[in-house]
């Protein structure tokens, strides 16, 4: 009963809705949000991408990172599994299964395993199965620096990099210029303006989604004008759910055996399971963007992360009311901290 009601509550979710609205309104008007199309995408996405994190930057507070800073064999654990032990899983499962899948859906599962873990779901998850709140503001927003630098450099690993890949010094340029530096100017400015933008940061989430659904559009409706999708089929749909739910699985199975395995208090385990297996479709859908350009496969490429976004909320947050219900004794919760 309880899978049901938090099923029902993802699905209700405006956001997940508009995921799929965006990906039918790319059907019908590819040629609006295609590169070079009315809506002028290009344009759109850089000034959209650069106030997220803006936005991430000036409602992200140091005060709090500094409070988990000690725990260090969490923090090496949760980024260990985010940037080394996902793209090894991916690496295993390329060996068995790269000739029988289509090849942009390989790399679109290798992009979710090179992405940096999500903030408020991680921080939110935690704090709502009495977990360590310090410890997973710091693991997430270091997580998303790092991926700043690590996700395009794991891409052009497989990709390669030059005149045959991603040109890798202009994408790192590019990364820094739109996520980077407005992540820094959000910090240098939250003196001033960061509690305006706290007691607003509902509506500042809502601006977050909304440019992440034009990114999706525009990815898509390249897709369409490609022919991309009419040549694979929906067939691909089914793999991508099905390769998403298993390595969610997996990953979650790890995580837990290896925060045991490391004598993790109860609140750090939490802490290390949350940050560890989740994946950031808010970073990965810019990241994508400036990354692959626009990449008549983009589409298929973010498939994956769609997917597992939406499963890692109904699995994690099942897990959460597990971990918060259990016997006191065997979970000591943290000091609240305010996750904002």
């Amino acid at each position: 009963m309880q899978a049901l009601q938090h099923l029902k509550r993802v699905v209700t979710d405006w956001f997940l809705c508009g995921m799929f609205l965006a990906t039918f309104l790319a059907w019908l008007f590819p040629q609006f949000g295609r590169s070079g199309g009315a809506m002028h995408a290009d344009v759109v996405i850089n000034v959209g991408v650069f106030l997220v994190f803006f936005l991430h930057g000036i409602n992200l507070s140091s005060e709090q990172i500094g409070h988990g800073l000690k725990n260090w064999r969490l923090h090496l654990m949760v980024q260990g599994f985010t940037f080394m032990v996902f793209p090894l899983l991916w690496w295993l499962g390329n060996k068995v299964l790269a000739s029988q899948l289509p090849a942009l859906l390989m790399l679109g599962f290798f992009y979710l395993c090179a992405l940096p873990s999500t903030i408020s779901s991680s921080v939110a998850l935690t704090g709502s199965a009495g977990g360590n709140v310090p410890a997973a503001i710091l693991n997430a927003s270091l997580s998303s620096v790092l991926g700043i630098f690590l996700t395009p450099w794991l891409v052009s690993l497989v990709v390669g990099s030059g005149s045959d890949g991603i040109d890798l010094g202009a994408t790192l340029l590019d990364l820094c210029a739109l996520l980077l530096l407005p992540l820094v100017l959000g910090q240098l400015l939250r003196p001033w303006f960061g509690r305006f933008f706290t007691r607003h940061k509902r509506y500042t989430n809502v601006v977050d989604k909304l440019v992440i659904l034009l990114l999706v559009y525009a990815a898509f409706c390249n897709s369409m004008v490609s022919g991309m999708w009419q040549q694979q089929g929906g067939s691909v749909i089914a793999i991508a759910l099905v390769g998403s739910a298993l390595l969610l699985a997996l990953i979650l199975l790890l995580t837990t055996r290896s925060a045991r395995a490391l004598h993790f208090s109860p609140a750090d385990e939490v802490a290390a399971v949350f940050c560890a297996s989740k994946k950031s479709l808010a970073a990965g859908a810019p990241m994508a963007a400036l990354i692959f350009g626009a990449h008549p496969g983009l589409g298929l490429i973010l498939l994956p992360i769609m997917i597992y976004h939406p499963l890692q909320l109904i699995v994690c947050s099942i897990m959460a009311e597990h971990y918060a219900n259990r016997p006191a004794p065997l979970l000591s919760q943290p000091a609240p901290v305010n996750a904002r």
